[in-house]
This record gives structure tokens, C-alpha cells and sequence, in this order.
């Protein structure tokens, strides 16, 4: 048996006692926990020194779902070529669909497609427009890359995980635990039922300030995207103290 896999079993025994109510091995469960601290280290170092060589870069964010064929993909493709021409390089989660596409675009515009790819009990393959691609086993550190080198983030149209990683991007600026930067919801009749709820219901309830609905932007056209990333270049540098 691996030492990965006696690790794991060693964590599976220790908290079947628990639930039992029975006492741990208390020096097995601080010997795996200490080695669990050393493999999230690790990969946080790694993730640091690959992506610190990036350059100024955007953050693209959708559906795993989409397919070639449908609109979003081909405007994310296109919204990335036009990114990459304009020497941004564009990170995604290096898997299929919205993914695909925007890896796609910067491939075909020469420039540098990264994909941060996630360990998955299904793996998940990294799609083949990815020029520089990277991977993680834990979900929150692949996310603090996707936020600390990016100066600009694309929220395509998407699902649960799209709405996760956009309205944490929300929360951390809102809370100031990161520097504000632009954050483009592209597609206007995907989004705006989802803005017009916060609007009425959460602004209305006292839930959400007014000033915080400027956190975000409803685009659709793929120029109109390319210009407000480099609008906001102008006035913020890409903040690697972030976090």
C-alpha cells in the first residue's frame, strides 16, 4: 500500500472512532494533519512560483457544460483572442466548455493559455488550447490562483460553480480582502434576472448597499469587454499582495 493510501486509511479509521465516540490515536491524527499542512504549503508554493511569470492576465469563468457550437462559446473564444492580442493572458480552470473556449482564443491569438486544473475522482482531462497548464488537489488553492493574478475576471454564463466563484470574487472585494478590479458578467439576457433579484429584493431588503451592485458590469459585445479590461489597466496594476 502506498504511503498516500496508508495516509488516507489512517484518516478514515481515526474518524470512524471519533463518530463512535471513541478515542483517536492522537499521534497518528496529528502526524497526518501536520503532513496534510505540508501538502497544502507545497502546492501553494508551487502555484505562486509558476503563476508569479504570467504578466498581467484575466480570469475567465463559465460553464463546463457549453458546447462548441453554442453562442457563449464562441464569444468566449472571441472576447479571449482579442484579450490575448491585447497581451493579456487568459487562466481558466483548463477543463471543457467555456474553458475550452477562452483557452482556445488566447492559443489562437499566440498567446499564453493557462489552465489551472483540478484532481477530480473522475479526471478531468485539460483541454488541448492549454499552453501552460497546472495542477491542483485542493479546490481553495486553485481559487487563490484564478483571483491574485488576475487583473480583470469574465463571469461567462454558468452554473452552480460559476456562481460560486463569482459571487465569492463579489464578496472579497466587498470585504476589501482583495483590491477591486474589473468583474464582467458577459451575456445580458443570461444575467440580468439574477442582477434585477439583487436589485429588488436584496438592495430593497437592506440586504445590499446600492454602491455594492457597482462591484460588477452586464456586458454582451466582445469589444466593449476587451475595453473596459483595458480602461481599468490604466487606473490598477495587477496586486500580487493580494492574500
Amino acid at each position: 500500500m502506498s504511503s498516500l493510501a496508508q495516509q488516507k486509511t489512517s484518516l478514515r479509521v481515526n474518524a470512524r472512532r471519533l463518530l463512535n465516540g471513541k478515542p483517536v490515536r492522537r499521534s497518528n491524527a496529528f502526524k497526518e494533519e501536520s503532513w496534510r499542512v505540508l501538502r497544502i504549503m507545497s502546492e501553494l508554493v508551487d502555484g505562486f512560483e509558476m503563476m508569479s511569470r504570467i504578466g498581467p492576465a484575466v480570469t475567465v469563468f463559465g460553464s463546463a457544460r457549453t458546447r462548441a457550437g453554442n453562442k457563449n462559446y464562441q464569444l468566449a473564444r472571441t472576447i479571449s483572442y482579442k484579450l490575448a492580442k491585447a497581451r493579456y493572458a487568459i487562466i481558466t480552470g483548463g477543463g471543457p466548455g467555456i474553458m475550452e473556449a477562452a483557452n482556445r482564443g488566447a492559443n489562437e491569438a499566440g498567446g499564453l493559455s493557462v489552465g489551472l486544473n483540478i484532481e477530480l475522482p473522475e479526471e478531468q482531462q485539460v483541454n488541448p488550447y492549454v499552453n501552460m497548464p497546472i495542477g491542483f488537489r485542493y479546490f481553495f488553492v486553485r481559487k487563490i490562483m484564478f483571483i491574485k493574478y488576475a487583473s480583470a475576471a469574465i463571469i461567462m454564463p454558468g452554473g452552480l460553480g460559476t456562481l460560486d466563484e463569482c459571487f465569492e470574487l463579489m464578496t472579497l472585494i466587498q470585504t476589501e480582502k482583495i483590491l477591486p478590479f474589473p468583474v464582467i458578467l458577459v451575456g445580458r439576457s443570461y444575467w440580468q434576472g439574477l442582477v434585477d433579484w439583487m436589485q429588488n429584493t436584496m438592495v430593497k431588503q437592506g440586504n445590499l448597499d446600492r454602491k455594492e451592485m457597482k462591484i460588477f458590469k452586464v456586458l454582451d459585445d466582445p469589444d466593449q469587454v476587451v475595453r473596459e479590461v483595458k480602461k481599468q489597466a490604466k487606473t490598477i496594476r495587477r496586486r500580487t499582495e493580494n492574500f
